[in-house]
């Protein structure tokens, strides 16, 4: 669909005869006849380019302008008068139109201007994409298991959908970086992506932080501001840490989810806003909804494709290519150039640790060896003490490596490993390997399933 263009005329006889051009060459035309009128639609939605009379009963054009730039809405302007002159038309670009003409015009005459504005307009989007990159430059997604190739396959589905999505996974498995994925994959990489800790906003300032708010709505509402869905028109919105949401707002966001629609506070009116949704949790949402703190409705509204990321523990391929490009990453950004790699023993030791803090611990432990390494290789010297002080647990066929004496932290752990044995020892034969594990062929593959061994089909 061609371009949202906004026409501001006090004459109805011109305005059908623009709707009719303009329509008629592609673009989405909407006429209003004050620039009152104009600027209340303006506050509710994105328009790409505005044709305006400069002469007009109320507001005149180089009102309107001031308005604009007051308000802080940035919309191409294209300046119209039957009235003007060569002074009047440096006013108006001064005053931050985009261009000036005369009336009368022809029909070709406002379309070849409407087309160097659209050149123009792609230009600033351009522009803002470029900004928005610097500001987030995309981190790659590091791996080597199925587990995670399944889930970039899965992205690239979905990506150029507006369905919602939930990404789920402990903390520091990288949920945000998932949700840039689909964000970059999908038609509105070249528009905002707006990130929101939803645990991070105070409760009493939450509503108006998402849904904006008008003057006077409250003590401190001095004039209007967008809220956070409204700053991702066209875009993304990822709702990080979903389930920390307060039910209040939980309902009007599920509002939102069904009728596309926000409502500043204090406002009567609604706002059309073109966003798609991807919310993130770390919580057992199922769970919180049993419990009556997160919606059902909500929940399924969010969860139209799910997508789990195991845990770090449960994809342990993952972690030589994840140290390696961490290492590489530091070193080159603290100007450590004498660390070029990783020991035998201290990768083994990353092997074994469970990594409670998943792929941000795993981050945060490299960078912390690269600093305090002296040699080329990082040692077990420089890693902390959790990861090299474990105790072995002496089982045959290798050793198990514990995390203190926590039956509960290192279940996991030693479950994983007994599966891998198993399969080992016949071959891969599941049928067997569960017969030795004493388990039935069922929980295996759903244990297959949940550590990311290979293939559970």
């Amino acid at each position: 669909m061609g371009l949202r263009v906004l026409v501001i005329d006090d004459e109805p006889g011109f305005l059908q005869m623009l709707h009719v051009v303009l329509s008629r060459a592609g673009y989405q035309t909407t006429t209003v006849t004050s620039a009152t009128e104009a600027l209340a639609l303006l506050d509710r939605s994105a328009w790409d380019l505005c044709l305006c009379d400069l002469k007009m009963p109320g507001m005149d054009g180089m009102a309107f302008l001031a308005e604009l730039k007051r308000r802080g809405i940035q919309t191409t302007v294209i300046v119209m008068s039957a009235y003007g002159s060569n002074e009047t038309a440096i006013e108006a670009l001064k005053a931050g139109a985009y261009d000036y003409i005369s009336k009368p015009f022809q029909p070709d005459e406002i379309i070849l201007t409407l087309r160097k504005a659209e050149e123009r307009e792609q230009l600033r989007r351009e522009n803002l994409e470029l900004k928005s990159r610097v500001a987030h430059p995309p981190s790659p997604l590091v791996f080597k298991s199925e587990a995670m190739q399944r889930i970039v396959q899965t992205v690239n589905r979905i990506a150029s959908y507006r369905t919602t999505v939930l990404v789920q996974g402990e903390s520091g498995t990288g949920k945000e970086l998932v949700a840039r994925l689909i964000h970059q994959a999908s038609p509105r990489a070249g528009q905002p992506f707006v990130a929101v800790n939803c645990g991070a906003i105070p409760e009493g300032l939450v509503e108006s932080e998402f849904f904006g708010h008008v003057k006077g709505a409250f003590t401190d509402a001095h004039g209007h501001k967008r809220g956070l869905i409204e700053s991702a028109q066209g875009g993304t919105l990822f709702l990080d840490e979903v389930g920390e949401l307060p039910v209040p707002l939980q309902v009007k966001l599920l509002r939102f989810l069904q009728e596309g629609e926000v409502r500043r506070v204090g406002d009567t009116r609604s706002i059309r806003v073109d966003v798609r949704v991807v919310a993130a949790t770390s919580r057992d949402l199922p769970a919180e909804v049993q419990a009556g703190r997160f919606r059902e409705d909500l929940y399924y509204r969010l969860a139209v494709v799910p997508i789990r990321i195991p845990p770090l523990r449960a994809r342990p391929e993952d972690i030589p290519i994840l140290a390696d490009h961490f290492l590489k990453r530091t070193r080159d950004r603290l100007g450590v150039g004498r660390v070029v790699g990783i020991g035998a023993e201290a990768m083994r030791l990353l092997m074994a640790y469970p990594w409670p803090g998943n792929v941000r611990e795993l981050e945060n432990v490299i960078e912390r060896a690269v600093v305090l390494s002296e040699g080329a290789e990082i040692s077990p010297e420089v890693l902390p003490d959790a990861i090299r002080d474990r105790t072995d647990t002496g089982t045959p066929g290798g050793a198990i490596m514990l995390q203190g004496l926590s039956i509960k932290r290192n279940r996991r752990a030693i479950e994983r490993s007994l599966i891998q044995r198993a399969l080992e020892t016949t071959g891969g034969n599941r049928t067997q390997a569960a017969r030795l594990l004493e388990i039935s062929h069922r929980a295996l593959l759903y244990k297959l399933k949940e550590y990311g061994l290979g293939n559970e089909d």
